[in-house]
């Protein structure tokens, strides 16, 4: 008798399972914890790992709750598709997010942190290890960083004699389609942070990455007035959302 309850147990398990799946497929919007224990994005991180979750469901654990008519996995898919991708989305501004129905500043507090994490630990990456060693990780945190920028932004790395991050910062910053970048106060910059290199970058909002003529002329006067006191120009990259040009690459440098 109790073998005949247990295999009717687990029967109406699976069927209330099978029933919460095909409720999910139709469209229909249950709060997580209504769904099956596979199928949460929780469950399924501590089962398979984080590999196995989709980009939605992992923005589901940091959101944790949706809101009405969404779950948190809906959330995520909707930001993702709102903003077009990742990147974008960790660079939003504040209010962009909040213009995103269900975002709160808790929410968004917990994007922005995400996005800060992930540029302190590709920093950290670069103060650890010389330039020659992570030029990945000097690519992935330009593109984070000022990648999907709606604005032009022109950055410095500036490196010790090994190569390695000693700061980064932002130089200036522009409207849509130009800023004002002065040499002589990033050479300043160099000479009062002992830095023997420098790595340069800025966006381009449009999000092409053919160097211009302006582009060009002034990296060489950047180089010039460097070379002056000794300090190296490693590279000058040009950033889009999902390309980047090096002008060392490209033999400019």
């Amino acid at each position: 008798m109790a073998k005949k309850l247990h295999r009717k147990t687990q029967k109406n398990d699976i069927v209330s399972d099978l029933t919460q799946m095909r409720q999910l497929d139709n469209g229909t919007s249950h709060p997580i914890h209504a769904w099956p224990n596979s199928e949460r994005p929780r469950e399924k991180l501590a089962n398979a790992g984080p590999a196995a979750l989709s980009n939605a469901e992992l923005l589901a654990i940091f959101l944790r709750v949706g809101v009405a008519g969404q779950s948190a996995v809906d959330l995520g898919r909707t930001l993702i598709n709102h903003f077009g991708s990742l990147r974008a989305l960790l660079n939003a501004s504040h209010a962009d997010l909040n213009a995103v129905h269900g975002m709160g500043p808790a929410k968004i507090a917990q994007l922005h942190a995400i996005s800060e994490l992930i540029q302190r630990a590709l920093a950290e990456e670069l103060r650890n290890n010389t330039y020659l060693e992570s030029p990945t990780a000097v690519r992935d945190y330009l593109k984070l960083l000022i990648g999907t920028r709606p604005y032009e932004v022109f950055v410095c790395l500036y490196l010790d004699a090994r190569h390695r991050l000693i700061r980064a910062e932002e130089s200036s910053r522009g409207t849509l389609t130009q800023t004002t970048v002065y040499p002589r106060e990033i050479t300043r910059q160099a000479l009062l942070l002992n830095a023997a290199s420098l790595i340069v970058a800025h966006n381009h909002p449009s999000g092409t990455v053919a160097a211009s003529p302006a582009d060009q002329h002034l990296t060489k006067q950047l180089q010039a007035v460097l070379a002056l006191f000794e300090i190296k120009l490693l590279d000058h990259f040009i950033v889009a959302s999902n390309a980047i040009l090096s002008f060392s690459e490209h033999g400019w440098l």
